[in-house]
């Protein structure tokens, strides 16, 4: 390692641990330990001057104007009542199923993460909803909760999603709608492992089909349900033909929305205020990070420092499968300690020159990127939706450890059978005609 690749990797190994410890926000310490290892090798005035400039060109690109629109439309749904008419149609679809409504649950799960594009607001929305319901019939509180969290991340790989946008600016523009596609299969190989998963212990645990829908209730359902699945059928149906680009979809998806939430009466003209204020808070922080995780991508590429990491790997052994699994190993680990936008927002730009020189296809590797770090997201100490699994379920952490253990075991075989058979991601977006 070079003298500058040595001052900046240590100043920002020391600096950004030691704030976080502190209790310093991510993108703050981030933002500090970026510019303090640029003063390692630059004075003050060309610090001052390059920040700036990578801030801002980090954030200028159009693609991530998809970013506030997309989460608005989340919050407009999230508060639209959509998120009951989904529940009721996963019950008259899969209502047959041992554990139906922990089963209703995790497809619910699967539907409103690929509307709202949010794990979070899927567990929130859904979990809240079905419960009581649960409780109700006697299903163990921990079995229904380890059900809503594992399942809820299936919707960041279920497009849209707002990390593949992310991605795409990581790592120099990779296509979004190809990116949007690919993470279909994953993302229901994700919901259908956990169904799997929750069939085995309903069985186990007795619990028996309580949901029993004459055909006149589920045709009503099912009617009731199609315009909010029509969204997703606009957004991505318009992706693919080329109708409108992944933000003009994302504008789509708000007017959608809230002429939908205004139709069902779920929501108030007067609540548009609220719910812009909420968007605009999440929005700020994402592109907050985005633009001083610009500094540290940059600070760190004039250090070399992806390429030493390369070639530190690259060293340890020549075989694509033990690198592939090194680095699956490696972002696991970030996924329980960070959140997925600023890991990838760091890592991505570090991980994907090794992938690229072993072949990896840039798209594959994004949706390998974001299943690892969607596993972090129910992993503890930071994994958001666990945290938000368990104050819906009223339960904590701990309670939840034993009972999640079995999802974690099968969504690593499916991580695996996704990092090592480039087909399940890649395939439909060749179909769809988005990549050669």
């Amino acid at each position: 390692m070079s003298g500058i690749a040595a001052d900046v990797g240590l100043t920002m190994l020391f600096t950004i641990p030691l704030l976080l410890v502190i209790g310093v926000p991510i993108s703050v310490a981030m933002g500090v330990g970026s510019v303090l290892a640029m003063l390692a090798v630059f004075n003050l005035d060309r610090v001052a001057i390059t920040a700036a400039q990578r801030t801002f060109t980090g954030i200028n690109s159009f693609s991530l104007l998809a970013i506030p629109f997309f989460v608005l439309a989340g919050v407009i749904m999230n508060n639209g009542g959509i998120a009951q008419r989904l529940i009721n149609f996963a019950k008259a679809l899969i209502g047959f199923i041992p554990g139906a409504l922990a089963q209703t649950n995790i497809f619910a799960n699967m539907l409103f993460g690929a509307i709202s594009g949010s794990g979070v607001a899927a567990a929130a929305a859904i979990g809240s909803a079905i419960g009581p319901q649960q409780k109700a019939e006697g299903y163990d509180p921990r079995f229904s909760a380890a059900a809503n969290t594992a399942s809820a991340p299936s919707g960041m790989l279920i497009p849209p999603s707002n990390i593949f946008i992310i991605y795409s600016l990581a790592s120099g523009g990779t296509s979004v709608a190809a990116l949007f596609v690919a993470g279909y299969v994953p993302g229901i190989l994700w919901g259908l492992c956990c169904m799997g998963v929750a069939l085995y212990f309903a069985r186990k645990l007795g619990y028996r089909s309580e949901i029993r829908l004459g055909l006149g209730d589920k045709l009503r359902v099912a009617i009731e349900a199609i315009p909010a699945l029509m969204l997703i059928v606009i957004i991505v149906g318009g992706i693919i033909s080329g109708i409108f680009t992944p933000t003009e979809a994302s504008c789509v998806a708000v007017i959608y929305a809230l002429v939908l939430s205004l139709a069902y009466r779920s929501i108030r003209l007067a609540q548009i205020p609220g719910f812009l204020l909420d968007a605009s808070k999440t929005t700020g922080m994402i592109i907050f990070m985005i633009g001083v995780s610009s500094i540290m991508a940059w600070i760190m590429a004039y250090a070399k420092i992806p390429g030493f990491i390369a070639e530190t790997l690259l060293s340890v052994t020549d075989s694509p499968l033990a690198i592939l699994l090194m680095m699956n190993a490696i972002m696991l680990l970030l996924g329980c300690v960070m959140d997925p936008t600023p890991a990838v927002l760091i890592f991505a730009p570090i991980f994907l020159p090794v992938a690229l020189s072993l072949g990896v296809d840039i798209v594959h590797f994004g949706v390998i990127m974001v299943f690892n770090l969607s596993i972090g997201t129910i992993t503890p100490p930071v994994g958001p939706i666990l945290f938000t699994g368990c104050k819906i379920a009223g339960l904590k952490i701990e309670h939840l450890v034993r009972p999640l253990m079995p999802y974690f075991i099968g969504l690593m075989l499916v991580l695996m059978a996704v990092t090592y058979i480039p087909a399940l991601s890649l395939w439909l977006p060749r179909a769809a005609g988005l990549m050669n």
